[in-house]
């Protein structure tokens, strides 16, 4: 199976038990062969760069969005939503580049790269701006899996790690060209993208 092929939440569960019967054991101890030890179980959601939201093609025309514009990131304000509900990517039918990279996604051009490295770059700026500027996020909560809240705060630890939520709002706040490139770097825009 390729690791493209992976995705959704992996159960891992680790049990040790007795290789071998002993009769003689005190009673306290396992005696059978095959007796639990003891066990423990772990769920790991597999993340490849598949969006864990929803993509839509649609045609910018019919809708409020600027007809020029290559995509759109709906997000939804409450932080307690499932991501899946709460988070949508437009993607402009009418935009042919936007649109073609995103149908060719499974055997994309050197092209399709770029554009989804762009766009790429700025869903997770999206995210990260909507994470800095809800007063009520915080990197402390406990957010239910697959919520908004846990998919900000994903986010925010897997690109920015080791930097608190208040020295990131600072630095986008008082040096937004920095906070730039640092998200720049941090989502490292057109890694993939080959120069000829």
């Amino acid at each position: 199976m390729l690791g493209t092929d992976l995705g959704g939440v992996l159960s891992l569960e680790t049990v040790l038990t007795l290789a071998t019967g002993n009769a003689a054991a005190p009673s306290w101890a396992p005696k059978h062969a095959g007796s639990l030890l003891w066990s423990d179980s772990v769920a790991v959601r597999l993340q490849g760069d598949a969006p864990q939201f929803p993509v839509a093609i649609v045609d910018f025309a019919a809708t409020a969005y600027p007809v020029e514009a290559g995509w759109f990131l709906e997000v939804g304000n409450s932080l307690d939503s499932a991501t899946m509900g709460s988070v949508l990517l437009l993607v402009n039918e009418s935009n042919r580049p936007v649109s073609s990279a995103f149908k060719n996604a499974a055997a994309p051009s050197a092209a399709d790269i770029a554009v989804m490295s762009a766009v790429y770059s700025d869903v997770a700026r999206t995210l990260v701006e909507h994470a800095l500027g809800n007063v009520d996020f915080d990197l402390e909560s406990e957010y239910r899996d697959g919520s908004v809240g846990e998919t900000l705060q994903s986010l925010l630890s897997m690109r920015f790690p080791g930097r608190s939520l208040d020295e990131l709002r600072n630095t986008r706040n008082n040096a937004p060209s920095v906070f730039s490139a640092d998200l720049q770097a941090a989502v490292r825009v057109f890694a993939g993208v080959e120069v000829a």
